[in-house]
């Protein structure tokens, strides 16, 4: 099962060839993890084929090609399980928000690195004491001659450990209004009083940590934007965050080899289980194509990608109990190619899925806000 191959399928098929070679010989379990599975060897194969910072400007390391081409480029790679973490932050979010708020000296200093898959980035959001709210946010960031001086935790900080900046939201203002005196800074990860820790998944992988900020010294030219307008541009940073493909692929792979197993003529409960979670990713598909279209506008589509986000959750922590009810892990193969150890890769990596991104609880109280419910 993979996505529909109809348009542009002379792309598609460039992609899958790569893959093909790129990810020969990786079993399938270790490419259940999907995009929070790094590895910066490959990154940099991509980037080497221009395929990060795809629909950047050429001036900055990009290839200037058309955002539905990045669409079904994350597509592929997500669907074929690729190690794609060690970069997935910086194309995905960093670029985007440069693109828009940077100044022209950390565009040209920062975009062609990322370009060249030398250099990522981790988000610096969620706090202990915080988790998604994002108004609680009290790392502070006092201001200084020729900077900031910042101290503070960030917690869940996805890849921080082989990360070259932290962007980081942090307090610079105090006031009545939560979501008032808040500012994004770039945070190199190797600052003196930047401490990373790992915080280890259930299955021993290393993918969160905890970021500790003590009085570190970040300079002016390190700020995002505006000071004090680091909440109307996290809204704008989440919205690509949350709507794209990774929010319904993630564990993709799983639903392939159920799929593979099942064969051409499944008996009746496979082919009702896999039917519905087709459907149900299909639709997906199409809802965060729309939000990325609206995206690449310049539109607001901070609402709809919340949704996204949502219902990507639910679905992807669906598909290992749905797949388990009509193909019984002990009926399957074993080993790193078998299906039960994709499967008990995909139940390891499931609980994180609806925290990463925001939890189901702040996302549903955003979209219950905005269709003025409460």
């Amino acid at each position: 099962m993979r996505p529909a191959a109809a348009d542009h399928a002379a792309w598609r098929a460039e992609i899958r060839d790569f893959l093909k070679d790129a990810l020969s010989g990786r079993p399938a379990a270790r490419l259940a993890g999907s995009w929070m599975n790094a590895d910066p060897a490959f990154s940099r194969a991509l980037a080497a084929r221009g395929w990060i910072g795809l629909t950047w400007p050429k001036r900055y390391g990009g290839q200037a090609r058309p955002a539905v081409e990045r669409f079904v480029l994350m597509e592929e790679l997500l669907a074929a399980g690729a190690p794609v973490g060690a970069h997935w932050v910086a194309d995905r979010q960093i670029g985007p928000m440069l693109l828009r708020y940077g100044t022209q000296d950390q565009r040209a200093d920062i975009l062609p690195r990322i370009a060249a898959g030398r250099c990522f980035f981790a988000i610096g959001m969620s706090e202990p004491g915080a988790g998604s709210d994002l108004a609680s946010v009290a790392t502070r960031a006092t201001p200084v001659r020729g900077g900031y001086r910042v101290t503070g935790t960030k917690l869940w900080t996805s890849n921080a450990h082989i990360a070259d900046y932290i962007m980081a939201v942090c307090r610079t203002a105090r006031g009545e209004e939560r979501h008032a005196g808040l500012s994004q800074l770039l945070i190199p990860a190797d600052a003196e009083g930047v401490s990373i820790r790992p915080v280890r998944a259930q299955s021993g992988a290393h993918h969160f940590n905890e970021v500790v900020l003590d009085d570190v010294l970040v300079p002016a030219g390190g700020l995002i934007g505006t000071e004090g307008d680091g909440w109307a541009q996290a809204l704008v940073e989440l919205a690509h965050e949350r709507s794209g493909p990774e929010r319904f692929l993630s564990t993709f792979t799983l639903l392939s080899e159920a799929s593979r197993l099942a064969g051409r003529a499944p008996g009746p409960a496979a082919a009702a289980g896999l039917g519905r979670l087709a459907a149900h990713t299909l639709v997906l598909r199409l809802m965060s194509r729309r939000v990325a279209a609206r995206l690449e506008a310049g539109e607001d589509a901070a609402a709809e990608a919340v949704v996204v986000k949502d219902l990507g959750a639910d679905l992807e922590q669906a598909i290992p109990e749905e797949v388990r009810r009509f193909l019984p892990v002990e009926a399957a193969p074993g080993g790193p190619d078998g299906f039960a150890d994709t499967m008990a890769e995909t139940l390891f990596h499931a609980p994180s899925v609806s925290l990463r991104g925001g939890t189901r609880e702040i996302l549903r109280g955003i979209i219950a806000r905005d269709l003025g419910l409460r």
